[in-house]
């Protein structure tokens, strides 16, 4: 792998090198078809799985995964919701190839699943949640950028969850969403791992 890529790059250079896992997310046993060039190749990561742990699905009726990688985030959403339509999307086409095959894997059709950095896949269309496990090795600038078209897309009455490790920045980008959103709160703190909801709406969803 180049120096220049990581996993929210477009299209890796890596060799594929294909792999899969079952684990337990939420109640449900998961499969997933990983690959080299995904992030979290080999396991759900641990800030992936405390943000699940603590994700508030009720009344949900349009979620996003941001960034969805190869499926986790946005795929444990609908099995749990499956009469609500779930949006996923990410940059990288080998995650959005695998995410879309996970789908079947997992017996799951209530998902929309594209290809696109931020929200270019979804040039008008706004969410009551968005889960986003930031791909931080992008940098602050761009991490920062999907957080304010977060606020913008999201829903008077929804909410903006995402997991940072405190080690990554967790209490600067704490701050950083107070500038964007209403509210913010941290729900969860565990192995180093911050959980943060947000909303764009006075007393939070």
């Amino acid at each position: 792998m180049v120096m220049s890529e990581h996993y929210y790059t477009a299209d890796p250079n890596s060799d594929f090198k294909p792999g899969s896992f079952t684990t337990r997310l939420r109640g449900r046993e998961f499969t997933f078809l990983t690959g080299a060039g995904v992030f979290s190749r080999q396991r759900v990561d641990p800030g992936t799985r405390l943000l699940l742990e603590n994700l508030v699905l009720s009344g949900v009726r349009a979620p996003l995964d941001l960034g969805c990688g190869y499926g986790v985030i946005g795929l444990v959403i609908a099995a749990e919701l499956p009469k609500v339509r779930v949006f996923m999307s990410d940059p990288n086409k080998r995650a959005i190839a695998l995410a879309t095959k996970n789908a079947a894997r997992n017996g799951l059709a209530n998902v929309c699943i594209k290809e696109g950095e931020g929200f270019v896949p979804w040039p008008s269309q706004t969410f009551d949640l968005i889960a986003c496990n930031p791909p931080l090795r992008t940098g602050k600038a761009t991490v920062l950028g999907l957080f304010c078209q977060a606020a913008e897309r999201l829903r008077p009455r929804g909410s903006f969850w995402t997991v940072i490790r405190t080690a990554q920045g967790a209490k600067s980008y704490f701050r950083e969403l107070e500038k964007v959103f209403a509210t913010v709160e941290l729900v969860a703190l565990k192995g180093g791992y911050r959980v943060l909801r947000a909303a764009v709406s006075p007393g939070g969803p």
